[in-house]
């Protein structure tokens, strides 16, 4: 199967863009005073419209489409493809709820279990975060374009900038930021926080609770073109996609 990067990329953006538009005219409307897994509450609206926006872009490519908000695919049915596109229509239902504007909309490609093309874009905060493998990590505020890069700081090293929750920490997390030297936490919504250790403002993030695959795909790709790795607790096995079970083991994001 031959595959254009680049075209797919634009693509990816433009859905996201048109995702979040949407997003924000439901979020900047709404109700929030309906039930959040309600059919008729704004947070279900708005995965439902974004999901179906990314969808129209990203159809046209043909490739196949996994998203939270979809349908659900057989493991024997996509266990057959080489290339799919894992869609999470909008990551942090918590910071949606709350309006403080930590969500985001997330597109990744998949190629035999690894994501090779990342979109990242939080609507309120309007900055486009993208990746293809092995050609660099980028933001983009407004027409600013700049490339990411994680610290690369040794993890033993003192005042390490620790991704976590600051109030509902899993004894397991706690357990790995109390083995570190005198490390801060540093707080973010959604895959943000995998974007806190691509663009060098925070150290590692171990993510050790439970995600599903859509929540860490995208942003993953951006992670290890900015020089970080996403690995389980082992320290070196890379997260991978398309299991027949697509909850995420347990998993660290690492600058180097």
């Amino acid at each position: 199967m031959s595959i254009d990067l680049e075209k797919l990329l634009e693509i990816a953006k433009e859905a996201a863009l048109a995702a979040g538009e949407d997003i924000l005219e439901i979020y900047e409307s709404g109700d929030f005073s309906i039930e959040a897994k309600s059919d008729d509450s704004p947070l279900t609206m708005a995965d439902k419209a974004a999901h179906n926006r990314i969808v129209s872009f990203l159809e046209k490519t043909e490739i196949p489409i996994l998203s939270e908000e979809g349908k659900d695919v057989s493991f024997d049915e996509r266990s057959k493809w080489e290339y799919f596109w894992m869609v999470d229509p909008l990551d942090g239902t918590k910071e949606f709820i709350k309006k403080n504007g930590e969500f985001t909309v997330n597109i990744a490609l998949i190629h035999n279990g690894e994501s090779i093309l990342g979109v990242v874009y939080p609507p309120v905060i309007d900055e486009m975060y993208w990746a293809i493998k092995g050609k660099g990590a980028y933001m983009q505020k407004a027409d600013d374009v700049s490339e990411l890069s994680t610290t690369k700081k040794p993890l033993n090293e003192s005042g390490i900038k620790v991704v976590a929750s600051r109030s509902h920490m899993s004894p397991e997390t706690e357990t790995y930021v109390e083995g570190l030297n005198n490390p801060s936490i540093v707080s973010k919504g959604s895959s943000l926080k995998f974007l806190l250790i691509a663009s060098g403002e925070a150290d590692v993030y171990p993510r050790l609770g439970p995600t599903m695959e859509w929540d860490t795909a995208a942003a993953h790709a951006i992670v290890n073109e900015a020089g970080g790795n996403v690995v389980l607790e082992d320290g070196k096995t890379p997260l991978s996609y398309n299991k027949e079970n697509l909850l995420n083991p347990y998993f660290i994001v690492l600058p180097f």
